[in-house]
């Protein structure tokens, strides 16, 4: 039975799990009117659907992660006493071979017997191992929903034990995701000391010229590589401050707006197709860039005697900017909507005028949130590569003129890992160099942030 099809009879019984407990505590409710139920209907009713569910999904869950390697290895016991000593090398190579016997993805006349047979002993096992896993989840899932329904009964602490089960599924996903966030930053932190390993720090962070390239001969010009992170990392900045010149001016005047002037219909209206623009795909943009911006860009340098780049940093930037304005006004909106009424009459009633209030009680209130959405604007601006690749190119040059081409660090990286590539070399270790490099800005931000608001809720709280 295919995994999906197990999960979805799972999920079915403890459907039906939550309706049959439900109904035997709306029974028991019913038959002993003088008894008091501890938990509404409905947590008996969870109760035995998560411990129908629960257990199953895990046995699940556990065997899809070690299924592959211990069917493999067993599949490959065979082949490998026939092979005699192998490297690890080589032993990867006969399993990914096996399993393209098993997809049926060779194309090759002269199969190797030994790797057939063991191709056909995983297909068997795997048919076998679906069919127990089948039985093993559906019967758990049974017992466990049958155990729950015949302990209802009016003592039951039903509502207390579900909320525990919630509390302890909640505890695990945080901790889970905590952990992803320490491996990510684990990950590129090694691979960045191997990096450093090879390059000074010194010279990457300080660097003036980037050109990654690794030459084939020694004796060739630049055959060690350029790794000076100035001219990526200033390309970034400009095309992003470009970006967020344009969305936070227009995103936060839509916010002010929408918000304290426009009507209910008229905002009704206008938000959603205002966060259509945040669901166009960022290649939509990129070709609107390249095929219309830049040559307007172009054309009208020529015009007034400009010499622009065919890719320029503006036209990434312009483009950046109207992409990310409904990350700048949504949020802004949702925030200045939140600001108490109360704190609005109290500064009519002063006296001050609607667009005193704004400035002098409505904005400084909500800055907070304000500031969170300009910086979610910023790491969505630094983050961008489409845009950047199809209308700013890839070289790395060391300017401030909006009017030439330059680069990202994210373009950068995408550049350096596309192909096959070995990780040894300082060429592509540097990918995880400038994503090191990308994350300390980041963190740099949010810190800076991190006090502004601090400092202004103390100043008007």
């Amino acid at each position: 039975m295919p995994p999906l099809l197990l999960v979805s009879l799972v999920l079915a019984l403890s459907t039906l799990a939550f309706w049959q407990g439900k109904r035997r505590a709306f029974a028991l409710s019913t038959q002993a009117s003088s008894v008091k139920m501890h938990s509404r209907p409905g947590y008996y009713g969870m109760l035995a659907a998560l411990w129908c569910a629960l257990p199953a999904l895990t046995i699940v869950v556990v065997w899809q992660l070690a299924a592959d390697s211990l069917l493999t290895r067993m599949a490959m016991d065979g082949v490998a006493a026939a092979k005699g000593a192998l490297t690890p090398d080589q032993v990867n190579l006969l399993v990914n071979d096996m399993r393209n016997l098993v997809t049926g993805s060779v194309v090759d006349s002269q199969i190797d017997p030994l790797l057939q047979a063991a191709a056909d002993r995983y297909s068997g096992m795997l048919r076998i191992s679906h069919m127990a896993l089948a039985v093993v989840a559906l019967v758990t899932a049974a017992v466990g929903a049958y155990l729950v329904h015949a302990r209802i009964k009016p003592s039951l602490r039903a509502r207390n034990q579900v909320e525990l089960v919630i509390e302890v599924i909640l505890t695990l996903c945080s901790t889970f995701a905590v952990f992803i966030t320490i491996g990510i930053v684990l990950s590129v932190l090694f691979e960045s000391i191997r990096f450093f390993q090879q390059i000074p720090f010194f010279d990457f962070l300080f660097g003036l010229k980037w050109s990654p390239q690794m030459a084939i001969r020694a004796d060739q010009a630049g055959s060690s590589g350029s790794f000076g992170a100035v001219p990526v990392l200033m390309g970034t900045f400009l095309i992003s401050g470009i970006a967020m010149a344009i969305a936070v001016p227009f995103g936060l005047m839509s916010a002010i707006y929408l918000s304290e002037y426009a009507g209910p219909k008229f905002r009704a209206t206008v938000k959603p197709l205002l966060e259509i623009l945040a669901g166009v795909p960022t290649v939509v943009y990129g070709f609107f860039a390249a095929l219309v911006v830049a040559p307007f860009i172009r054309d009208l340098g020529v015009m007034t005697g400009l010499s622009v780049s065919s890719e320029s940093a503006l036209a990434a930037g312009l483009v950046m900017g109207i992409m990310i304005i409904p990350f700048v006004s949504s949020l802004s909106d949702d925030v200045i909507n939140a600001v108490p009424q109360a704190m609005r009459d109290g500064s009519y009633g002063l006296g001050a005028t609607k667009s005193e209030t704004i400035k002098l009680v409505i904005l400084p209130a909500a800055l907070p949130g304000i500031v969170g959405s300009i910086l979610l604007a910023v790491s969505r601006a630094i983050g961008e590569t489409m845009i950047v690749v199809m209308a700013a190119g890839l070289a790395a040059n060391l300017t401030v003129n909006p009017l030439q081409a330059v680069t990202t660090v994210t373009v950068q990286i995408v550049t350096l890992l596309v192909g096959d590539q070995e990780f040894d070399s300082p060429k592509t270790l540097a990918a995880f160099a400038l994503g090191m490099l990308l994350f300390v800005v980041t963190l740099a931000l949010n810190v800076v942030a991190l006090y502004v608001v601090r400092k202004y809720r103390e100043e008007y709280e």
